[in-house]
């Protein structure tokens, strides 16, 4: 992994100094997480391009220091055209020339050849078609660029205040119907909404632990619930808080597929909508269970008593 970052600064360097062809250039500039997106697609990846999608914001070497553990590597062959991964460093021969030809800025024509016909990733191709959607309708875009988000935050501003704010509490917004684009999809825009249910331990361990943006609220985005919007970031929570390590065998395994399946339709509405997805449990145990089916989840032990 050392070698393999030392690989990726030098050319997050050679980058920074590369010469591309007007069209990628102007790509790049526009939105490079759309880019990234668009040069993986033409890849085969393991996972469905989970990983990519989720790395997307990065730097392209920074995506494939990431994710090259996910890729398909024995349906691509690699060749060192320009000679420059032989040359440029040691540590990129270490690592292997391919993952040095596949990081560098521009790929050169024939240096990376897929064997076989690619189907995109399914994560990738959500994550492209949900971003066409929302540029498709700017004006209802939701939080895709903020607009909605600041004008709501400035005329909350200027409206006065009915009622002095309790002291020592933070205060909830109102709960909004879920905005839908033009197509009656559920738009990227965080919606807050009272928490499901009524398990007090589950709630309190949403709202300190990430902690919420909204306390006292789940958050709807794409459409789908989830149990807090961490503070300052773009990174949404699914809180788990029973005792997994308690359950017998059996019932573990269970609990695990249940648990797959919403997290898969989680984890793709938060990445379409350029979110991190994070799932907090209470046990390293748990947490354990989760990673050994699928290690590119991101998983947190919070310690979250019941």
């Amino acid at each position: 992994m050392r070698r393999l970052r030392a690989c990726a600064a030098l050319l997050l360097v050679l980058s920074a100094c590369a010469t591309s062809a007007p069209s990628w250039n102007e790509l790049t500039v526009r939105n490079p997480r759309l880019a990234n997106l668009q040069r993986a697609a033409e890849l085969p990846w393991t996972d469905g391009g989970r990983c990519v999608v989720r790395e997307a914001a990065q730097p392209w070497p920074v995506l494939v220091e990431k994710c090259y553990r996910t890729l398909d590597r024995d349906r691509i062959e690699f060749h060192d055209t320009t000679g420059r991964c032989t040359v440029a460093s040691a540590d990129a021969a270490a690592v292997g020339i391919g993952f040095c030809v596949l990081a560098a800025p521009e790929i050169a024509v024939g240096a990376v050849i897929v064997l076989g016909v690619v189907v995109v990733g399914v994560a990738i191709k959500e994550a492209m078609d949900a971003y066409e959607l929302r540029h498709a309708y700017p004006e209802e875009a939701g939080t895709s660029r903020g607009t909605k988000v600041a004008s709501r935050e400035a005329e909350a501003q200027r409206k006065p205040k009915l009622k002095p704010e309790p002291a020592g509490q933070d205060w909830q917004p109102p709960v909004p119907p879920v905005p839908v684009d033009r197509t009656g999809r559920a738009s990227c825009e965080p919606v807050p909404v009272p928490h499901a249910g009524e398990d007090d331990p589950h709630n309190e361990c949403a709202d300190k632990f990430p902690p919420n943006r909204y306390p006292g609220m789940d958050v709807l985005v794409g459409g789908v619930r989830f149990d807090a919007l961490q503070v300052g970031v773009r990174k949404l929570w699914e809180i788990k808080t029973h005792r997994f390590d308690t359950y017998p065998g059996f019932i573990q395994r269970r609990e695990i597929e249940r648990e797959l399946e919403q997290i898969q339709k989680e984890r793709t509405a938060a990445a379409a909508c350029g979110y991190d997805f994070v799932i907090g449990v209470s046990t390293q145990e748990h947490k354990d269970a989760l990673i050994e089916v699928d290690f590119s989840l991101d998983v947190v032990v919070t310690g979250c008593k019941r």
